[in-house]
């Protein structure tokens, strides 16, 4: 004779058991890339502003002294409209510079052996310069700035090399990355650039 087995069905409080655990994983999985997801997203969207629209960048050097420090973190806005007396970051020979706007296309800029700016023949009023000085200046004054370029300037005027030397020279428009609007490190300095 031979027996036959019979197989005893699971009750159904184990089979709803079983079901709700499998819902909840589904649940769980679809929750886990959903979010995963929406970070990939928010990172993509964050790193298009910081590239495209608000770069920040890092300050080396000491040709804006007084008022932005070396290793100074500041975020600028991409955009080629900038008044005389803005900051701006600009490309020269595959680096990035810091420079104050001192004039634009047309404009007539002449400095005196003491370091005062003159643009068309009115005196700069720079309270963001603590010491004046003519600097290296290569250039024949008074000079026109030419069309499509401003004039640029560092703050600490006896080691900034900028406009007033050929080497830099003035900047053309489209080497402008953008206007330096706030410092966020040093958290101690965190304010706008003045």
């Amino acid at each position: 004779m031979s027996e036959e087995k019979t197989q005893a069905l699971p009750e159904l409080s184990l089979l709803e058991a079983e079901l709700e655990r499998e819902r909840y994983k589904n649940k769980y999985g679809k929750v886990l890339r959903s979010t995963v997801f929406s970070l990939i997203v928010v990172a993509a969207v964050a790193v298009l502003i910081a590239v495209l629209l608000l770069p920040v960048l890092q300050i080396s050097g000491t040709s804006m002294t007084d008022s932005l420090q070396d290793e100074d973190i500041v975020v600028a806005l991409n955009s080629s409209k900038y008044k005389t007396g803005d900051v701006i970051a600009f490309y020269y020979n595959n680096n990035i510079l810091v420079k104050r706007v001192i004039a634009s296309s047309g404009d007539w800029v002449d400095i005196d052996k003491d370091g005062n700016v003159y643009v068309n023949d009115v005196l700069l009023d720079e309270p963001y310069v603590t010491d004046k000085a003519l600097g290296d200046c290569n250039i024949t004054l008074p000079y026109q700035v030419p069309d499509g370029r401003c004039f640029v300037m560092g703050d600490h005027r006896a080691t900034s090399i900028d406009s007033r030397n050929t080497a830099v020279g003035c900047v053309s428009n489209d080497m402008v990355i953008g206007k330096i609007l706030v410092r966020v490190w040093p958290l101690a300095e965190f304010g706008l650039v003045k």
